[in-house]
């Protein structure tokens, strides 16, 4: 599949920070050879990331085109408003959902949202069915790239879409055109982020698991081609096995579990998400292992439960990808009313969490 524009350009970015890593550097380990890391070696000289700081977000996509082809969407005090949710199997899809229905619900909009659970053909037949009842709007979370025609029929019935969190495949479906914009988190650098953080962990090596997200979908490609490509830097950091565990805590033990016995050297482990890493902590402790001792494990999405395993020590740190969208997707959804200018792709700026910060937001997490 080949990537969109938009897409190119933030692949490049990360890559291009990736370059100036080593630079970002702060201090090794102390006299005794041992990082902050609990019983690991002193960083691989060979590993550029193993003394890097957290490089933070990407820098906002340049020459980004506004949406100028897209369904007309008329300027009103309320609006009749479509959701296709992909899924509600998580805290992180019920956080989203959440988001939407009190943003919604504040502005007087009326909403109607649809839960795909986690099926691509329930998700195109959800979207039809919507697209039947002509809202002024509709909002889609891609369950996968896969859903570019069902877009496109939503823009030939004069639907103004609006994606959140997941992109769709833009040889099919084209941005400013069929849909007005996606507004989601730059997944490429999150991999990148993780990788840093896995690699100053262990010092830059490692026997790694790579827990794989829904395949097909945006942030399963992106995080991996992020992370993929940063441990490059890293002679020492080897990736043994990696398999789809679908974003979910269940199937994140199970493939742990599997994977653990293949593979008795594994230290490290990088998850596409939370949940699977909380299911990966589980699988270790069956297994007799120390997580965040005998195996590092890094995750991205920033939930309660992901920042309390990093309080115990568990999780060694977690990327932020923020579900609560309903403030942007509505905002962004009034501009567009308004006839200003909005932007093909609207880029989330997400936090970093280790043990240095995460009991403070527990709280405040989904």
């Amino acid at each position: 599949m080949q990537l969109n524009k938009t897409r190119r350009a933030l692949v490049a970015a990360t890559l291009t920070m990736m370059g100036v890593l080593s630079a970002c550097t702060t201090v090794g380990g102390g006299g005794g050879g041992e990082t902050a890391a609990e019983g690991t070696k002193a960083p691989d000289p060979a590993c550029k990331l193993a003394t890097a700081q957290d490089p933070g977000n990407s820098a906002p996509p340049q020459n980004v085109p506004v949406a100028e082809n897209a369904p007309k969407l008329a300027k009103k005090d309320t609006y009749r408003v479509a959701f296709s949710q992909n899924a509600s199997n998580n805290p992180w899809r019920l956080a989203e959902t959440e988001s939407m229905k009190a943003e919604a619900g504040k502005l007087g909009h009326q909403l109607t949202i649809t839960d795909a659970q986690n099926s691509q053909a329930k998700q195109i037949q959800d979207i039809r069915s919507l697209i039947a009842q002509k809202p002024d709007a509709l909002f889609i979370a891609p369950i996968t790239e896969q859903l570019a025609n069902v877009v496109v029929d939503a823009a030939k019935a004069d639907i103004p879409v609006f994606l959140l969190d997941r992109a769709v495949d833009t040889n099919i479906a084209k941005p400013g055109e069929h849909y007005v914009t996606v507004i989601r988190s730059d997944f490429v650098q999150e991999g990148l982020r993780a990788a840093v953080a896995l690699a100053r962990a262990t010092g830059g090596r490692a026997n790694i698991v790579e827990l794989e997200g829904t395949t097909g979908s945006s942030p399963a490609i992106d995080r991996k081609k992020g992370f993929d490509e940063a441990i490059k830097q890293c002679p020492g950091m080897k990736i043994v096995a990696s398999q789809d565990a679908d974003f979910t805590r269940a199937k994140g033990q199970q493939v742990m579990e599997t994977l653990l016995q293949s593979n008795p050297d594994v230290n490290a482990v990088y998850a596409h998400n939370d949940e699977m890493a909380i299911g990966a902590i589980s699988a270790i402790k069956a297994a007799g292992k120390t997580p965040g001792k005998d195996v590092v494990v890094v995750s991205i999405d920033g939930s309660r439960d992901a920042l309390q395993a990093v309080s115990r020590g568990e999780l060694y740190a977690t990327v932020e990808c923020n579900p609560r969208f309903g403030p942007a997707a509505f905002k962004t959804m009034q501009e567009y009313a308004e006839g200003k200018p909005v932007p093909t792709v609207l880029v989330n700026q997400d936090r970093f969490f280790d043990q240095s910060n995460a009991k403070q937001f527990i709280e405040e997490a989904y």
